[in-house]
């Protein structure tokens, strides 16, 4: 049989996920970093893929957005407990204000060097990126975009130069999340949005998309701390509470 392999890329937080989440089950794979073996993209894409991650085992995969797709794919039972939608936007709206502070943080000549060095993604880009995910999610519950992965690729205007520019485009989508919340009429959240990889409950996407900020939010303050500078007013525990996010941050 086929060995299990799992694409991703350093600084992905479903990447860190996905591989957290085989290791817990016991799951042996071959982990195959797509920075780190350029040639691996060409297997994805011979595969009619061109993001990570994915669980292949031969030709056959699953994107692994998902843990109960993975679950599926590997003939695993899946279980897990989920917050209230509204307790998801609560979190989600405070994160999002804590990174547009940490953004301001940021040095401005630091802004382009790479978050980790197993990833050619600055800063900036990481910073800006934390701000992307409420606007892709927007955009998939209001406007019918199944293709998130080309808006989270998507690098930042190249006339955004400034951290001031970056806390701005964060404060401008957390009020359109914010606004959108409001006038959702059925926050049960049990509609379904259409995705690149099927059809999933609102529910299940407002989490993923809360927890993927709050994850890049880690990132941020780890990067501070690396300059020695201390975050304002950091993220804690009781923040992050409930959300299922990986125990790692690039890795």
């Amino acid at each position: 049989m086929d060995a299990l392999r799992v694409y991703w890329r350093q600084g992905c937080s479903s990447c860190v996920k996905v591989k957290e989440y085989l290791t817990g089950l016991g799951v042996e794979f071959e982990s195959v970093d797509v920075g780190a073996r350029p040639q691996a993209m060409e297997e994805l894409r011979e595969m009619g893929v061109r993001t990570v991650p994915v669980v292949a085992r031969g030709r056959d995969y699953v994107f692994a957005q998902a843990l109960e797709d993975v679950s599926r794919f590997i003939g695993r039972e899946f279980r897990a407990d989920h917050l209230p939608p509204g307790v998801l936007m609560e979190k989600w709206l405070r994160v999002l204000a804590a990174a547009q502070r940490y953004a301001l943080q940021i040095p401005r000549e630091r802004l382009l060097e790479r978050a980790t060095p197993g990833r050619d993604r600055s800063i900036r880009d990481l910073a800006y990126h934390v701000f992307q995910v409420p606007e892709v999610f927007l955009e998939a519950v209001e406007n019918g975009v199944e293709d998130l992965v080309t808006g989270y690729n998507a690098p930042p205007p190249p006339d955004v130069k400034s951290v001031e520019q970056i806390r701005s485009y964060g404060e401008k989508t957390g009020r359109r999340l914010d606004a959108w919340w409001a006038s959702l009429p059925d926050k049960s959240c049990r509609q379904t949005v259409k995705t690149y990889y099927g059809a999933r409950p609102l529910h299940e996407l407002l989490e993923r998309c809360t927890w993927h900020s709050a994850q890049h939010a880690r990132q941020l303050i780890d990067v501070l701390e690396r300059f020695g500078i201390a975050a304002d007013k950091p993220l804690t525990a009781r923040d992050y509470a409930g959300l299922p996010m990986p125990a790692g941050l690039w890795e």
